[in-house]
């Protein structure tokens, strides 16, 4: 049995974040020590890694939700994962395709600086007026954009 900061240790995931999946779901409460110490075995474990190997993926936390609970059916078809895998698969290449432009319009912004001063200054007058860029590139405003 692991206690909690052992089990962030072999997963690598802080002790907060442990406990955060525990408070939505994601994670079952762990049993308790004598002394009301939270002690994980190896499925608790193997469930964190899964969570965070996913999160490394970038997969949000309700279709990890969903992930998690295909796999506690093992004997039904894949699927209702492959359906998640290629909305994540379809949500990094946009993204991707984001992060492309707005290197595209970063190297013009700065390919265009007479690297003059602040008064001439391209980067700073392209920044104020979206207008002159080349193409749009604003992140959605539903919070899914890259920060």
């Amino acid at each position: 049995m692991l206690t909690i900061g052992k089990l962030g240790e072999a997963a690598g995931v802080k002790v907060p974040t442990i406990r955060y999946y525990e408070q939505i779901g994601l994670l079952p409460e762990p049993e308790r020590s004598a002394g009301n110490q939270r002690l994980y075995g190896a499925q608790a474990r193997e469930r964190l890694a899964f969570i965070r190997h996913a999160r490394d993926l970038g997969f949000p936390l309700e279709a990890i939700r969903d992930l998690l609970s295909l796999s506690d059916t093992p004997h039904q078809s894949c699927a209702a994962a492959d359906v998640i895998a290629t909305k994540q698969l379809v949500a990094v290449k946009e993204r991707i395709a984001r992060l492309t432009a707005l290197q595209a319009e970063l190297e013009r912004m700065l390919s265009q600086c007479a690297q003059g001063t602040i008064a001439d200054c391209r980067v700073i007058e392209v920044l104020g007026d979206h207008g002159l860029c080349a193409r749009d590139h604003r992140l959605p405003t539903d919070g899914g954009g890259v920060a």
